[in-house]
């Protein structure tokens, strides 16, 4: 009986922690262009549709993903493309 007892417990327990996608609503992230090394960017760049695609240091077009507001506060940091 006692067995049973945890495994109720862990169910319901598991219920109550946050998942992947409250997490995400309460840490909002956004793309940060401009910044990355050659070959570091996250996906897609202008001439690419694959992470790590980036031929230069700073390149306009390769991105990475950040906590929303932490693009703004880099040197060169951009939410756009330059484009």
């Amino acid at each position: 009986m006692h067995a049973h007892h945890l495994i109720v417990a862990s169910a319901i327990a598991s219920l109550l922690v946050p998942g992947p996608a409250l997490a995400a609503e309460k840490n909002p992230m956004e793309k940060c262009y401009g910044i990355t090394k050659a070959g570091m960017n996250d996906c897609q760049t202008s001439a690419s549709a694959c992470a790590g695609a980036a031929t230069e240091d700073r390149q306009r077009d390769a991105w990475i993903v950040l906590p929303k507001g932490a693009c703004e506060k880099i040197v060169g940091g951009s939410l756009n493309s330059g484009k």
